[in-house]
């Protein structure tokens, strides 16, 4: 499939990911139906309306996650969809009705409407590193995680990891309705996203372990993945999105180079022990799709640079 006149469907597309997916996807020649929860919110829309080709190929659309039927118009006459909508609180009062219910009930109802379309050929799912990774096996130097490896919903539980458990529901939820349903699907599950911002404001999504480790990948490296699991006929199943695995001390050092040298630089956890040993990530299917990660130095470059251009950093 190409973008010269193909319609397809982004859900909560003012986040940041969905926000990288219009302008590429605009860029690519697409007709882009962007779902927003206020469209006329100008802080949530205005800047996909001054991307390029957004005057006439961006359609903007009032649609919510908890509400049964909301996606049906807007999905209607789509080759695609990408359903990137889910809330990405990390600490929530209430984890059933801010996260869970959002992510696994927006995640059906879409589906749902997805069904009814006969024009959608396949769709997207952004899910997260945190569906895959946090399971009850050992992570260490001669481990690598890859697609086969799921979340457990009962240890995120005990450990109150909510928005590693709304993730982790709202994919098993979305595979069992593919299946049953017949729905052409494909998971993207990508780590930590940095890089520069097209939205006004920074979101609070991260991917970091208690002993500091991050599972780093570029925002426009998951936006390019999601593009390419929809045009390329024989992606299939998940694709774990991390370029890089480092420790936070690691992360210390390269903002100290590139921006400022107040940064404390630890060599030891919290506790005051040695750094635990880094897991790796399977990139190969990620590679599969054509993917090159960017490398991170350049991701936390750009990632700073956006930020100052925003005012959220002093230069």
């Amino acid at each position: 499939m190409s973008g010269a006149e193909k319609v397809v469907c982004v859900t909560g597309a003012s986040g940041y990911i969905a926000s990288w997916l219009v302008k590429l996807l605009l860029q690519r020649g697409y007709t882009v139906k962007a779902t927003v929860r206020d469209p006329n919110d100008p802080k949530k829309t205005e800047h996909l309306l001054s991307l390029d080709g957004a005057k006439e190929r961006l359609q903007l659309f009032k649609a919510n996650l908890v509400e049964e039927g909301s996606f049906d118009s807007v999905v209607d006459g789509c080759q695609g969809v990408f359903h990137t909508a889910s809330p990405a609180i990390l600490a929530a009062s209430d984890p059933q009705s801010e996260l869970i219910d959002p992510a696994v009930k927006g995640t059906l109802n879409v589906f749902r409407s997805c069904a009814k379309a006969a024009s959608i050929k396949r769709v997207i799912v952004t899910s997260s590193l945190a569906s895959v990774i946090r399971s009850r096996r050992l992570l260490s130097p001669d481990v690598v995680v890859d697609e086969t490896w799921f979340s457990d919903p009962v240890m995120c539980k005990e450990l109150k990891l909510w928005y590693q458990l709304s993730k982790t529901l709202a994919e098993e939820a979305a595979w069992k309705f593919a299946e049953e349903c017949g729905i052409d699907l494909v998971a993207i599950n990508p780590g930590f996203s940095i890089g520069p911002l097209i939205q006004p404001t920074p979101t609070s999504r991260s991917l970091v372990f208690p002993d500091g480790i991050y599972n780093f990948v570029d925002v426009r490296d998951v936006a390019h993945a999601h593009i390419q699991a929809f045009e390329t006929p024989a992606a299939n199943g998940r694709y774990c999105l991390v370029g890089s695995v480092i420790h936070h001390s690691e992360t210390c050092k390269i903002l100290h180079k590139l921006y400022h040298p107040s940064f404390h630089l630890s060599e030891k956890d919290e506790d005051d022990k040695p750094l635990r040993p880094l897991h790796k990530v399977s990139q190969d299917k990620a590679k599969s799709l054509g993917i090159s990660f960017i490398p991170l130095e350049v991701s936390f470059r750009d990632t700073i640079e956006s930020l100052k251009e925003k005012g959220f950093l002093t230069a």
